[in-house]
Order: C-alpha cells, then sequence, then structure tokens
C-alpha cells in the first residue's frame, strides 16, 4: 500500500465551516483605524468591534418534537452582537467567531 501525501490547505479561501445546531460564525469587522478627529489608533487601542457577517450556519436549534427551529439570521447579513460573545478562533489569516444566535442582537439593514 502506497502511504497518501497529505495534501495542503490554503489560506481558508475554499474551507467550508458547519457549525452544528444553533450555532453561528460570524466575521468580525475591521476596528476604525482613526477617531472623528482624525487621531491615528495604535492596535493596543482599538476597541474590538461588535458587528460582523454572518459567514456560515447550522442546522437550527432542536425541538421537543424533533424538528429544527428556523435561524432568523441568514448567510451575508451584517449583525450586532455583544462584545464577549462566542469564541474566536482563526482559520488562515482570517479571526472568527463561533457563537450561538442567541448571542446576536440585532440584524443591520
Amino acid at each position: 500500500m502506497a502511504k497518501k501525501k497529505p495534501q495542503k490547505k490554503s489560506g481558508g479561501g475554499d474551507l467550508k465551516l458547519q457549525p452544528l445546531g444553533d450555532r453561528v460564525v460570524v466575521e468580525r469587522e475591521e476596528s476604525e483605524e482613526t477617531t472623528a478627529g482624525g487621531i491615528v489608533l495604535p492596535d493596543t487601542a482599538k476597541d474590538k468591534p461588535a458587528r460582523g457577517r454572518v459567514i456560515s450556519v447550522g442546522d437550527g436549534r432542536l425541538l421537543d418534537d424533533g424538528s429544527r427551529a428556523p435561524f432568523q439570521v441568514k448567510v451575508g447579513d451584517r449583525v450586532l452582537f455583544s462584545s464577549y460573545a462566542g469564541e474566536e478562533f482563526r482559520v488562515g489569516d482570517r479571526e472568527l467567531l463561533l457563537m450561538s444566535e442567541e448571542d446576536i442582537l440585532a440584524i443591520i439593514n
């Protein structure tokens, strides 16, 4: 039997991420580089924004009757969430958040 060479994954562009249950994957928006007065902020002074774009959604919360509850958000929605919501992780050079749908406060139109 010949051994197969492990395939290298690229920087996350072709990665498919499917969260489970009522979980949502969100990519956080970039923080502002300057203040309204024009002062440039260093990385240590920037607040992490509580806004992002939904990248992927799970199957929905499992209900008592065995069916799945539909999501209120969909892939591509811009959302607002609490500052400490979700678990941060990196895929390549992208910083993503995995959170419950309950952690999402609003959809930004």
